[in-house]
C-alpha cells in the first residue's frame, strides 16, 4: 500500500477512505500475481511454510514477508489518516473564512463603484471624437444592501384562545443567526492546526 491522500485532497469519508485503501492492496497484490483468496493464505500461513508461488509473491511485493508488507500498510496507513484529518480540517477553514468573508446583516454593504472606459454596443471601447480621449463611466462593481432592523415586531397570542392580543419588538432572528453563524466560523478558525492554517494561505497566494 502507498499514501493516497495528499494533503490539499477533498476530505473522504471513513468508508471512502476505507474503499479506497482496500482497492490499492488488492491491485498491488493482483500486480504482484495474487490470485483469489492469496491474501487470507498470506495472513496465515508462516512466511517459511508459503508455498514457491505464494513466495513469489511477496517478493514481488517488495518485502521479506508478507507480516512485513503488512506493517508497511499499516504505517501508510496512518499517514492517510493524518491527511485525511488535515484535509477535513482545511475544507472546515475555508468554509468558516468564506462565512466570515460575507457581509453583517445588521451593518449592510457598501456600494462599489469603479471608474470604466465606456464600451459600445458592438463591444468597442468609446473616444472622445474631440480629443481622443477615452470615455470613463463609473460602474457599480458591488451594489449597495440595507442594514436590516435590529428589531422586528412580533405578534403575541393568547395561551388560552390563540388570538393576537398585540406585538412586542424582538431581536431580529436573521441578524441572530447571522450572528451565531459567524460566531461558529470564528471558533472554527481559532481552533484550525497552525499548520493548517499556512497550507491554505500558501495555496490562497498561489491562486492569487
Amino acid at each position: 500500500m502507498t499514501v493516497f491522500i495528499k494533503k490539499g485532497d477533498a476530505p473522504l469519508s471513513v468508508r471512502q477512505t476505507s474503499k479506497r485503501g482496500m482497492a490499492h492492496v488488492a491491485a498491488e497484490l493482483a500486480q504482484a500475481g495474487a490470485r483469489t483468496g492469496d491474501e487470507e493464505l498470506l495472513r496465515v500461513i508462516p512466511h517459511a511454510d508459503l508455498t514457491p508461488r505464494l513466495a513469489a509473491v511477496v517478493q514481488a511485493l517488495g518485502h521479506v514477508s508478507y507480516q512485513a508488507y503488512a506493517l508497511g500498510w499499516e504505517a501508510d496507513n496512518l499517514v492517510n489518516g493524518e491527511h485525511n484529518l488535515f484535509n477535513h480540517q482545511l475544507a472546515a477553514h475555508r468554509a468558516a473564512q468564506a462565512r466570515l468573508a460575507r457581509y453583517r446583516l445588521a451593518d449592510g454593504r457598501s456600494e462599489i463603484t469603479e471608474k470604466l472606459q465606456a464600451i459600445d454596443d458592438l463591444g468597442q471601447p468609446v473616444f472622445d471624437e474631440t480629443n481622443g480621449e477615452p470615455v470613463m463611466e463609473t460602474v457599480v462593481m458591488q451594489a449597495a444592501i440595507d442594514p436590516l432592523p435590529a428589531e422586528v415586531e412580533r405578534p403575541i397570542y393568547d395561551e388560552v384562545t390563540g388570538e393576537q392580543t398585540g406585538t412586542e419588538m424582538v431581536s431580529n432572528p436573521e441578524i441572530v443567526r447571522d450572528e451565531v453563524e459567524r460566531a461558529d466560523a470564528r471558533a472554527i478558525i481559532d481552533e484550525t492546526p497552525a499548520e493548517v492554517i499556512e497550507f491554505a494561505s500558501a495555496k490562497a497566494g498561489l491562486s492569487s
